[in-house]
C-alpha cells in the first residue's frame, strides 16, 4: 500500500473522486443558498402578517384588546420558537412569552436577527419590531434554529456522500491497480522469456474485447512479425554462406589451377570469363539482398504515382515477346480496361517481370498476361503450363534463397518470387500462387487507387533497358 499513491490507476481514481465531490459541491451548493434564503424569505413574511394582524387589532380594538389577544395566544401556544411581547412607552411588557424587553433590540423598526434570552436559554431569533401609536412596541419573531436539524442532516448527508466517494475512490483504484498489474506482470513474463530467446512466448488473450485484448493482439502481430524476420534473418545468413560458398570456391579453384597449370592464352581467357561469371553471381546476389531491404523498409512509397497497369503489362509483354518467339512459346496479354493502382512503377514492372520469366524458364507452350478489376482489388495474372509448384511448397518459395526440387537445375539463387511477394506488400496487396492445371497461375493481388488521376508521363515501364539487370527470376 505505500506505493500505491504512485500507481497511475489510483491517481485516476483520485482524479475520479475530486471530480465526483466538485460535482457533489457544485450540486449542493446552489440548493443550500437557496434553502436558505426561501426559509428567511418565508419567515419574514409570516412574521409580517403575523405583527399586521396584530397592529390591526391595536387600531380597532386599543391596547387593552391586543393585550387581551397576546395573552391568550401565549397561553395556549406550545410552540417554543415563537416570540411576541406587547410593551408600553418605557418598553415595560405588557403582554407576551419575555419577560423583559431585549436590551439587544434595535430601537428603529424592521427585520432584525439577534440572540435573545428566552425560558432561560439563548437562541438566534429573527424578529419584526413595530411602533404603535401611543408608544406602545410589538416584538414578534421566530426561534432561527428551528430548521437546524434539518440543515445539519443534510450536511451529514452530504459529508456522508464525499466519504463514500473517497472510499470508492480508493478501493477502486485498489482494485484497479491490481488488475492492471496482473496483465503488467503477465507482459513482463512474456517480455523477458523473449528477451531470453523464447521467440514464440505470446501474450495471454481472454477473448473479452476489451483494450487489453485489442493491446495483447496488436502486441502479438508485432511478435509474429519479429519472429519472422529474426528466422528470415537467420536463414538469409545461412543462404548466403551457403549460396556464396559455392561461386566463390568454383573462382578461388580456377585462380588456383591458373597459377599452377599456367596454361595457354586461350584457356586463360575462358577461365577468366568463367570467374567473372562468378563474380557476377555474387554481386546480383548482394545487389538483390540490397533491393529487397529497401523495398521493406518502405522507402519507395514516398515515390508512389498512379500506374496504369494494363499498359504497364503490355510493356512487359512487348519487352519479352522476341524472347518467347526465339523459345518457341506463345505469350498473350489480356488486358480490359485501364485499371490504376497507386505505386512504383518500377517496382511492379520488375515484379510482373519476374513471373514473366519464371513462366519462360519452366512454362511449356503458352504464356497468358491478365489484367483485371473488381470492385476492391486488381489483380496481375502471369499462367504458364508448366510443372508448376507443389502445394507443400508454395508457401515457402516467397522465401529469400528457397529453391523448390524442379528449379535446382536451372540458373538462380531464389530471390526472384520474394522479390515480387515485398513489392506486393510494399503496394498493400500480396502474391497468390495457384495451380493452372497444369502449370502455376501467379497472381499480384493490389488495392486499387481511390481517385483515378492523369497519370504522369512514363507511369508504364519508363525504361525497358532498366528491366532486364534488375531482375532475379528463380
Amino acid at each position: 500500500m505505500r506505493r500505491l499513491p504512485r500507481s497511475t490507476a489510483f491517481r485516476f481514481a483520485l482524479g475520479y473522486v475530486a471530480l465526483g465531490i466538485a460535482v457533489l459541491a457544485l450540486f449542493a451548493g446552489p440548493l443550500w443558498y437557496t434553502w436558505r434564503e426561501n426559509v428567511e424569505e418565508v419567515r419574514t413574511e409570516l412574521l409580517r402578517e403575523d405583527v399586521q394582524s396584530l397592529t390591526d387589532i391595536f387600531h380597532s380594538e386599543g391596547p387593552d384588546v391586543l393585550a387581551a389577544v397576546i395573552a391568550a395566544r401565549v397561553n395556549r401556544q406550545h410552540v417554543a420558537n415563537s416570540i411576541i411581547l406587547f410593551a408600553d412607552q418605557s418598553l415595560r411588557p405588557l403582554a407576551g412569552n419575555l419577560d423583559a424587553w431585549p436590551g439587544q433590540a434595535p430601537r428603529a423598526p424592521g427585520v432584525h436577527r439577534l440572540t435573545i434570552t428566552q425560558d432561560g436559554r439563548s437562541i438566534r431569533a429573527l424578529l419584526v419590531r413595530t411602533e404603535l401609536p401611543g408608544g406602545y412596541n410589538l416584538l414578534v419573531g421566530r426561534d432561527s434554529s428551528r430548521f437546524r436539524p434539518l440543515e445539519i442532516l443534510f450536511l451529514y448527508g452530504l459529508a456522508g456522500a464525499s466519504a463514500v466517494l473517497a472510499l470508492a475512490g480508493v478501493l477502486g483504484g485498489w482494485l484497479i491497480r491490481r488488475a492492471l498489474l496482473s496483465e503488467v506482470h503477465r507482459i513482463r513474463q512474456t517480455a523477458l522469456a523473449i528477451v531470453e530467446g523464447d521467440f514464440s512466448r505470446r501474450l495471454p488473450v481472454r477473448g473479452g474485447g476489451d483494450e487489453l485484448d485489442l493491446l495483447a493482439q496488436t502486441v502479438n502481430r508485432m511478435l509474429d512479425q519479429i519472429e519472422q524476420l529474426f528466422h528470415g534473418v537467420r536463414d538469409v545468413s545461412n543462404a548466403i554462406a551457403h549460396d556464396l560458398r559455392t561461386p566463390l570456391a568454383e573462382l578461388r579453384s580456377r585462380l588456383e589451377e591458373l597459377s599452377l597449370v599456367r596454361p595457354g592464352a586461350e584457356r586463360v581467357y575462358a577461365e577468366i570469363e568463367a570467374a567473372v561469371t562468378d563474380v557476377d553471381r555474387v554481386i546480383g546476389i548482394f545487389n538483390a539482398l540490397l533491393r529487397l531491404a529497401e523495398i521493406d523498409t518502405g522507402v519507395r512509397r514516398s515515390g508512389f504515382v498512379p500506374v496504369d497497369v494494363a499498359a504497364l503489362a503490355g510493356d512487359v509483354a512487348d519487352f519479352y515477346q522476341p524472347v518467347a518467339e526465339l523459345e518457341g512459346v506463345n505469350l498473350a496479354l489480356d488486358a480490359a480496361g485501364a485499371p490504376t493502382v497507386a505505386g512504383d512503377p518500377l517496382l511492379l514492372s520488375q515484379a510482373l517481370a519476374n513471373l514473366v520469366e519464371n513462366a519462360l524458364k519452366y512454362g511449356d507452350g503458352s504464356i497468358a498476361i491478365t489484367v483485371r478489376r473488381d470492385a476492391s482489388v486488381v489483380e496481375m495474372a502471369v499462367s504458364d503450363h508448366g510443372p508448376g509448384i507443389a502445394d507443400a511448397e508454395r508457401a515457402r518459395v516467397v522465401e529469400r534463397f528457397y529453391r523448390g526440387d524442379a528449379s535446382r537445375g536451372t540458373p538462380g539463387v531464389g530471390l526472384g518470387l520474394s522479390l515480387v511477394a515485398a513489392v506486393a506488400r510494399l503496394h498493400g496487396g500480396r502474391l497468390e500462387l495457384a495451380d493452372n492445371a497444369p502449370g502455376l497461375r501467379a497472381t499480384l493481388l493490389l488495392p486499387p487507387a481511390l481517385e483515378p488521376t492523369r497519370l504522369r508521363p512514363g507511369a508504364g515501364l519508363s525504361a525497358r533497358h532498366e528491366l532486364a539487370p534488375e531482375l532475379l527470376a528463380d
